[in-house]
């Protein structure tokens, strides 16, 4: 089978490799579709730093895949079936959630269980669509953790395949009124075709555009724009300060994007502004279903956000590409 191994910043090979054998739980699934995600991008121009994708590996795990062979002693499965490996178990290993080979034309689910290391994937949910659940799942957990309810405002900081997710899932949490920021028009077009409000922050002064879509509210310590929920989905550095400054007596602050280096928080803000800081955790088994009912209803063109599509053999372009915030959005590899 061919692979993609990352060897370090700015090396990345695809070689042929032994084709996995299939013991008695296992099974053998054939990759669909697999998206680059911020951390590939990362690791290729910066190193591995806080991401766990170690050198002279396979890596990509953002994938959706189809069932190729299954083991004697595995049920629930058949061959053509279309599955989500789910990162955190399908290797065994939660230490390999971010290189479980979605960038390799087949991987191995040792011990395989529905429901487990693998869910099987809705027939209505296109394949492409399927290719977006890790992120998505990933969007999903930092917005549950920060309980959101029916009628809250939210400011979602990024309009990367995180963010956007982010802004979906807001929506079906009950949360109608969404303003997604980012520096880069194409993204924004793609998040207002969608149906959020945009600002520019390149343009426009948030905290205005903020006031100006949700209104304003007088506290103790000033006037704020009225929003409940801020997801920093970007990760730039400046981003934390910027939110809790415009961040409301009592808002609650979903911090998904990772940061290779430590970022300070102001506690006087975050003590006498009641501000929650919350660390979204990944995701769990629920958001995989949740993702997966948004997929299948059809409610959002959920395929409008992939702007690009490579075949494996130029997965150095497909990862360039998709470090081109100005270009591109979400960007895959199809097999």
């Amino acid at each position: 089978m061919k692979s993609a191994i990352y060897n370090g910043p700015f090396d990345v090979t695809v070689m042929e490799r032994e084709t996995p054998r299939c013991g008695p739980g296992d099974v053998l699934l054939r990759n669909l579709h697999a998206g680059i995600c911020g951390s590939d991008v990362s690791v290729y121009f910066h190193g591995p730093g806080a991401h766990q994708i170690l050198r002279g590996g396979e890596f990509g795990h953002e994938v959706v895949s189809e069932v190729a062979e299954t083991g004697a002693g595995v049920t629930g499965l058949s061959v053509g079936d279309r599955v989500y490996p789910y990162p955190l178990t399908v290797k065994g290993d939660p230490g390999r959630a971010g290189c479980i080979g979605g960038f390799s034309e087949y991987i191995l689910v040792p011990d395989c269980r529905v429901g487990e290391q693998v869910f099987l994937v809705d027939d209505r949910i296109p394949t492409p669509v399927a290719g977006l659940v890790e992120p998505f799942t990933v969007a999903h957990r930092a917005v549950r953790r920060c309980r959101p309810r029916q009628g809250e405002k939210a400011v979602v900081f990024g309009a990367g395949t995180i963010g956007i997710g982010a802004a979906v899932a807001l929506r079906r949490f009950g949360v109608d009124e969404v303003m997604v920021v980012d520096l880069a028009d194409l993204r924004l077009a793609k998040a207002a075709g969608l149906g959020f409000a945009t600002c520019n922050s390149a343009r426009q002064d948030v905290r205005e555009r903020a006031a100006e879509t949700f209104g304003e509210v007088r506290t103790l310590l000033g006037t704020f724009p009225d929003a409940d929920i801020y997801i920093e989905a970007a990760g730039a550095d400046e981003l934390l300060a910027t939110i809790q400054d415009m961040a409301k007596p009592g808002a609650r602050i979903g911090a998904v994007a990772v940061h290779p280096e430590p970022v300070p928080v102001n506690l006087v803000r975050l003590a006498y502004g009641e501000q929650e800081l919350i660390g979204p955790g990944g995701y769990r088994p629920e958001d995989v279903i949740d993702v997966m009912e948004i997929m299948a209803s059809g409610t959002y063109d959920l395929a409008s956000i992939i702007t690009h599509t490579f075949g494996l053999d130029r997965i150095v372009e497909a990862i360039e590409t998709a470090g081109d915030r100005e270009k591109a959005l979400h960007v895959a590899i199809a097999y």
